[in-house]
């Protein structure tokens, strides 16, 4: 394993490489293939595009092939942009969901030795699982994150939880040369899905998207606030969509009924959880004046095609996947650092902590009047 001491600076200056999030190695000769690993939700796809646009910057002659999960396959297949391929991940501990079939790892991982990668990057966690795995496509150069007891790749930065999933993964594509290009997830939606978003929506009035759903249930704002703002809204003389995916269904429909209680049987709000495929909620998030989310997926995915967002956060998780800018993104913390149930501290989320078993909220403090000022104030 190659290390990169503090001096590393000094290496930069002295070989003219540009400054990347950290320390900055030098690149690999003779790299035609390279496969990132990063499996996980649509948020970790997010995370994962700026260092994915430094890497096919820094070596413009290679394909990229993602591993990752269906859901990225069916988001970037037939997308411009950095990835070339998606190659779905089979199930396996700590890699991707589902029922455990070492024999499809072992088919998975020669049909990827055939492929004979130039460059194998891992961003998916601190390694204990993904290292083992990355070092199974048999690539001729490795680099990623490592926790101390996780396998080590060719070149590696450590693995400390409490940094931006952005940075981190732009600081492992550093170790491999390639310096930023942008900052932030940046995804292009394609016309035919524009127009589809279009006959969704009314065209004579600004449209708020609401998300209130999250993988996590501490990380869901109460959908009576959601509601609330829903409310503000069509008062205000907007259309409110309430969107997510089929587990969101009943959470979603929670959040129309109780605003139309309010508001009127006749407001514009309505509940499209469950029926947008992810090409469909892309459109409709770029279309939208303002989408305001839990920090979830679909949050992440509105900043990365365009949309202004307003999203509701645990401050532990702002570290992790805060939107950077606020022009037009704005962030509301919940301070919260006990369970609300047993008060185990839950500041230490990394890798080594233990996880209570309540799942209220974290991040119910969150006033709806405050959320709404800044919805409020991006949609003039």
């Amino acid at each position: 394993m190659q290390a990169f001491p503090p001096g590393q600076q000094g290496f930069e200056q002295q070989h003219g490489m540009r400054r990347g999030v950290g320390p900055m190695g030098p690149r690999f000769p003779d790299v035609g293939k390279i496969a990132v690993l990063r499996g996980g939700g649509l948020g970790d796809l997010m995370f994962s595009l700026p260092a994915i646009e430094a890497l096919s910057a820094a070596y413009p002659s290679a394909s990229v092939t993602l591993l990752g999960t269906a859901l990225h396959a069916a988001l970037l297949t037939g997308r411009p942009g950095p990835v070339h391929r998606v190659e779905v991940l089979p199930a396996a501990p700590g890699i991707a969901a589902g029922p455990e079939d070492p024999q499809a790892v072992q088919e998975f991982l020669a049909r990827m030795r055939l492929e004979r990668f130039d460059l194998a990057v891992q961003v998916h966690g601190g390694g204990r699982n993904s290292n083992p795995f990355l070092l199974g496509l048999g690539a001729r150069h490795t680099v990623g994150t490592r926790t101390p007891d996780a396998a080590a790749l060719d070149r590696c930065i450590p693995y400390i939880y409490y940094q931006h999933e952005v940075f981190r993964a732009l600081e492992v594509a550093g170790l491999a040369g390639a310096a930023p290009v942008s900052l932030e997830g940046q995804l292009p939606v394609l016309a035919e899905e524009a127009a589809a978003a279009r006959a969704l929506v009314m065209p004579d009035r600004s449209l708020v998207t609401l998300h209130p759903g999250a993988t996590d249930p501490r990380r869901r704002w109460p959908a009576s606030y959601f509601a609330e703002v829903a409310v503000r809204a069509a008062a205000r003389d907007c259309q409110v969509v309430v969107v997510g995916d089929d587990a969101d269904r009943g959470l979603a429909q929670q959040v129309v009924d109780l605003a139309l209680a309010d508001a009127g049987p006749a407001a514009p709000v309505r509940s499209l959880a469950g029926e947008l495929g992810i090409g469909a909620l892309a459109a409709l998030l770029q279309a939208s004046a303002v989408m305001v989310g839990n920090d979830s997926g679909p949050r992440h995915l509105a900043q990365a095609v365009g949309a202004a967002t307003v999203g509701i956060y645990w401050f532990g998780n702002v570290v992790n996947a805060g939107a950077i800018g606020r022009a037009r993104h704005r962030v509301h913390m919940s301070w919260v650092s006990a369970c609300p149930v047993c008060k185990v501290d839950v500041t230490q989320v990394g890798w080594t902590a233990e996880r209570c078993e309540h799942d209220d909220s974290f991040v119910a403090e969150v006033r709806p009047s405050d959320v709404w000022a800044d919805v409020d104030e991006l949609l003039v």
